[in-house]
């Protein structure tokens, strides 16, 4: 039978939207509509106050966040990326100190040393879960690295262990990068807790979400202090409270509104739950694209408890079609999401394009003068840094998001034909006609 492939101009596998994937409802309205009612909006005071820390509902989320993962500390930010800039600024990072950083991430994941003058120092991969690989970690360490960011790409935890007894030898803190994985563990320790400060994102596309914002743990209380003061204008309290230790107390903006608050709090009681609902679509679509002889399917690490933000599969390079010309035609046979479709389809031929690459490091333009961290660097930020990342990146990674919970299983029956079609019509790739 003759298949015409919808990227030729045939009929596209499905052409309805995949059901919006949308977490908040009617809980979160009426708390919103509690915040309202109150009048008061942000309850913060830049000066030495008990207010310092926020009002009620940015006090309970906080609260509630520890309580989930057995945290000592939580504070509420208004992004991840804020978090991240805080965290290196709580462990006192500055000019000509060093941070080991992954290439494959959201570009904050290594952008956030430069806003204090520190170097950012590339590692690669491991190639199965895409996570630092502890022994390019360890390669990277000279004398003038203070900290490592980890991040737990696509809801994977990374080596915990293997990147704690590198840092404890080397007297360096972790700071961990768990925007993509509430609810992860590795051995029972949850994510957020496997590093020295743990930072989590509420963006609105992440497991849960308040549209923006972040949250940092930490089992420190010294760290925890710094943390608040950086949120908040700390050169304010710096002297009413005796804080003696002022590297990087000059503090920002970067506070969670009440609103944000009341949101997450009542989010953060639904992760449980999707989460399980994310695990069945993993569940279900694996089962049905096993014996699918060009992709490999995800590896958990042992120990872990992956929480699936994005589903990454491996594409054999050696199977006789590009990666690239699968995922385009691929991409033509499917929907965009309801409420995402400017995003277009959600699968993507490798995830972002490796840190190094972009305009900041090729020319070294980040804070101007002597604090330019970048200015600092022995790395050459130019292809070939990192050969793991760039293998995954432009040949073999191919990441979708088919199995969020709104996905019922026929809509993922939907996707399982597409590859097959695709799969099956692949010498129309390279010839561009019907097969």
């Amino acid at each position: 039978m003759t298949v015409e492939l919808a990227i030729h101009g045939g009929p596209k596998t499905r052409t309805a939207p995949f059901p919006a994937h949308v977490t908040v409802g009617a809980e979160e309205k009426a708390r919103v509509c509690e915040v309202i009612d109150s009048g008061v909006l942000s309850n913060y005071l830049g000066a030495p106050h008990e207010n310092f820390y926020g009002g009620r509902y940015v006090r309970e989320c906080e609260a509630a966040w520890a309580d989930s993962i057995g945290a000592a500390h939580a504070l509420a930010f208004n992004s991840n990326t804020a978090g991240l800039i805080a965290a290196m600024g709580a462990i006192g990072v500055g000019p000509a100190d060093e941070v080991i950083v992954t290439a494959y991430s959201m570009s904050i994941s290594a952008i956030a040393p430069l806003f204090y003058g520190a170097t950012p120092i590339f590692a690669d991969v491991e190639p199965d879960t895409f996570c630092l690989d502890p022994a390019s970690v360890e390669a990277a360490i000279t004398p003038r690295c203070k900290a490592i960011i980890a991040v737990d790409l696509f809801g994977q935890p990374f080596n915990g262990p293997a990147l704690r007894a590198l840092a404890d030898r080397h007297g360096l803190k972790i700071i961990e990068d768990c925007a993509q994985a509430p609810g992860g563990q590795l051995h029972g320790t949850p994510t957020g807790l496997l590093g020295d400060i743990g930072v989590f994102s509420l963006n609105y596309h992440k497991h849960i979400h308040a549209g923006e914002g972040g949250i940092v743990v930490t089992q420190d209380a010294a760290l925890a202090q710094r943390l608040a003061m950086i949120r908040n204008h700390g050169e304010c309290v710096a002297g009413a409270w005796g804080i003696e230790d002022l590297r990087n107390m000059i503090g920002h903006n970067m506070r969670m509104t009440e609103i944000e608050a009341a949101i997450a709090k009542v989010q953060l009681g639904k992760l449980d739950l999707l989460l399980a609902e994310r695990r069945d679509r993993v569940a279900y679509f694996e089962e049905q694209m096993r014996g699918f002889a060009p992709l490999t399917l995800p590896k958990v690490r042992e120990g872990a408890r992956h929480v699936y933000y994005a589903h990454a599969c491996l594409w054999d390079t050696t199977c006789g079609l590009a990666r690239n010309a699968f995922v385009e035609a691929v991409r033509a046979e499917l929907p965009v999401f309801a409420l995402r479709e400017k995003e277009g389809v959600k699968l993507g031929a490798g995830y972002v394009r490796p840190i190094y690459l972009l305009p900041a490091f090729e020319h070294r333009i980040a804070l101007q003068g002597a604090a330019n961290g970048l200015t600092h660097s022995w790395q050459s930020y130019a292809p070939g840094l990192c050969p793991v990342v760039e293998d995954l990146h432009f040949n073999r990674l191919i990441s979708h998001e088919f199995i969020v919970p709104s996905m019922e299983r026929s809509d993922i029956d939907d996707v399982v034909r597409a590859f097959a079609k695709v799969w099956d019509a692949r010498a129309a790739l390279s010839q561009g006609v019907a097969a």
